[in-house]
C-alpha cells in the first residue's frame, strides 16, 4: 500500500524514528536499515525493495570498497609485527632527552603509524602499550600522557590510508585518490600543533613532563642515526610503494591497497613475527570490520534511498539554503550537526547517511566538494574524542594496564586540549583551503 505524505513529514519522521533507535542502543545498523525498510514500504509499497535493492547492490558492490579489507589487512598485519616498538625506541632516543619528549615522539609515532596502519584500535592499542608506561615511570602528568595518545592515535583515521576517505569517496563520488592526497597536509597540520601545543606547555609546566637521565645519551650519533634509518626505511617502503604508486597514477587505491597487504606481510615475515596464528587472526579481524562496514553500508543506503526518493532531500536542502547569514553560516550549522552527531552515532553511519544528502548541496553553496569533505573529515576525527561515544578513550582505557591506574577521567582531562587543537586546524585551513587542495593539485 502506498501513503501519501508530504516530505517534510517524511523527512522529521524518518530522523525522529533512528534517534529513537538508536537511543535504545541496538547496533547502528538495525534502526538506519528498519527505519528505511518500514518507511519505504508504508509510501512506495512493495516497488521499495527494488528501490533499496539496487542502491544496495551498487554500493557494496563498488570497485573503490574493495580497498577496505586490503587497508585493514594491512594495517592488522603490521600491528602483529612490532614495528612501533622499534620506531617508538629508536625515535626515543632522539626526542627523549627534551621536556616533554616521550609525548612528542608518541604523537610522531602515530603520525608515522597513521600512514602504515588507518586503523584507529590498532594505532591507540600500540601506542598505549608501548608508550604510556614510559611516560607513567618518569612521572609524566597522566593527562597529558594521554591525551597525546589519543590525539597521536587518531591521525590514522585522517591521514592516507584511512578507510573513512576510502568510504568517503564512493559515498560522495570523489575520487578516492584525490582525498588521500589532500588528507596528507591537514593530518601534518594536526601532528604539529599537537607536539607544538606538548612542548610549549612542557616548558612552562615543567612539572607535569620531567626530565630525566635519557639511555640514548650512552649512544654515539652514528649508532643513534643507523637505528633511527634502519627502523623508518622499511615503513617508508610501505608508505611509498602505496602512496608513491597513488600519487603517480601507476595504480588505483585498491591496487595500491593489494601491494601494501603484500608487502606488510613481507615486513612481518622479516621481523620474525609471521606464523599461521597471525594469518588467521589478522584474516578473523579483517573479515570482521569489514562485514560491519558493509553491513552499515547496505543498511545505510536502504535508509537514504528512501529518504530522497520520497523528497526529503530537497527539504534538507531548501532549509540549509534558506539559513540566514549566507553560505558560512550554512557552512557552521553543517559542521556544528556532524560534530553533535559524532558524539553519539558512528562516523560510518555518519558518512553514509549525511554525506549523500549534503553532498548535492555543496557546489550549490560555492564550496569546493573536495575541501568539504576534507573538513567533515577532519570534524569527524573529534568524535573519536568527544564522550560519550568517544572510541579513542575507550580503547586506550581498555588497553592501559591496570597498575598504571590510568582513570577515564584522566584521559577526558588531556584529550580536551587537543580538540581545541583541532578546532584551530579547521579554522586554519578555512582561512587557507590550500593545505587541503595545494597536494591533490599537482597529480
Amino acid at each position: 500500500m502506498d501513503i501519501a505524505v508530504s516530505p517534510e513529514v517524511v523527512t522529521i519522521g524518518m530522523f525522529g524514528a533512528l534517534l529513537i533507535g538508536v537511543l535504545t542502543g541496538f547496533p547502528l545498523a538495525l534502526p538506519i536499515g528498519g527505519v528505511g525498510v518500514i518507511t519505504g514500504y508504508l509510501l512506495f509499497g512493495p516497488n521499495a525493495f527494488d528501490l533499496i535493492y539496487s542502491r544496495v547492490y551498487a554500493i557494496i558492490t563498488n570497485y573503490g570498497f574493495m580497498a577496505v579489507p586490503l587497508f585493514v589487512f594491512m594495517g592488522n598485519m603490521l600491528e602483529k609485527s612490532g614495528i612501533a616498538e622499534k620506531m617508538y625506541d629508536a625515535v626515543h632516543v632522539w626526542f627523549g632527552k627534551f621536556r616533554g619528549g616521550l609525548a612528542i615522539t608518541s604523537v610522531l609515532i602515530g603520525t608515522i603509524m597513521a600512514a602504515c596502519v588507518g586503523i584507529i584500535a590498532a594505532s591507540i592499542t600500540m601506542l598505549t602499550l608501548v608508550a604510556l608506561p614510559a611516560m607513567m615511570k618518569h612521572n609524566y602528568d597522566k593527562g597529558l600522557a594521554t591525551g597525546a595518545i589519543c590525539a597521536g592515535g587518531t591521525l590514522g583515521i585522517l591521514i592516507p590510508p584511512s578507510i573513512m576517505l576510502i568510504i568517503y569517496g564512493p559515498v560522495a563520488w570523489i575520487s578516492v585518490g584525490k582525498l588521500f592526497m589532500a588528507a596528507f597536509m591537514p593530518g601534518f597540520l594536526l601532528s604539529g600543533l599537537y607536539m607544538l601545543y606538548i612542548g610549549i606547555r612542557s616548558y612552562l609546566q615543567p612539572s607535569i613532563a620531567p626530565s630525566f637521565e635519557d639511555e640514548g645519551r650512552q649512544l654515539t650519533f652514528g649508532q643513534k642515526s643507523k637505528m633511527l634509518i634502519t627502523t623508518l626505511a622499511p615503513t617508508a617502503l610501505l608508505i611509498l610503494s602505496v602512496m608513491g604508486a597513488i600519487y603517480f597514477g601507476l595504480a588505483s587505491p585498491t591496487e595500491a591497497a593489494a601491494v601494501g597487504a603484500a608487502v606488510a606481510t613481507l615486513l612481518t615475515m622479516a621481523y620474525g613475527r609471521f606464523s599461521w596464528k597471525v594469518l588467521k587472526d589478522v584474516t578473523l579481524g579483517t573479515i570482521k570490520l569489514t562485514g560491519m562496514v558493509l553491513l552499515i553500508a547496505g543498511c545505510s543506503t536502504a535508509f537514504v534511498s528512501v529518504f530522497l526518493s520520497a523528497g526529503g532531500g530537497d527539504v534538507v536542502e531548501n532549509f540549509i539554503l534558506s539559513i540566514p547569514g549566507g553560505r558560512w553560516m550554512a557552512f557552521a550549522l553543517i559542521m556544528f550537526v556532524c560534530f553533535v552527531l559524532g558524539m553519539f552515532i558512528d562516523w560510518i553511519g555518519i558518512i553514509f547517511v549525511m554525506v549523500p544528502i549534503l553532498a548535492p548541496i555543496v557546489p550549490v553553496l560555492g564550496f569546493d566538494p573536495l575541501w568539504f569533505a576534507m573538513m567533515i573529515i577532519v570534524n569527524l576525527q573529534m568524535s573519536f574524542l568527544t564522550p560519550p561515544f568517544a572510541y579513542a578513550i575507550f580503547f586506550l582505557k581498555g588497553a592501559a594496564a591496570p597498575e598504571l591506574g590510568i582513570k577515564t577521567s584522566d584521559i577526558i582531562r588531556g584529550v580536551i586540549p587537543f580538540v581545541i587543537l583541532m578546532a584551530i586546524g579547521l579554522l586554519l585551513m578555512i582561512a587557507f583551503p590550500q593545505i587541503i587542495l595545494w597536494l591533490p593539485g599537482t597529480m
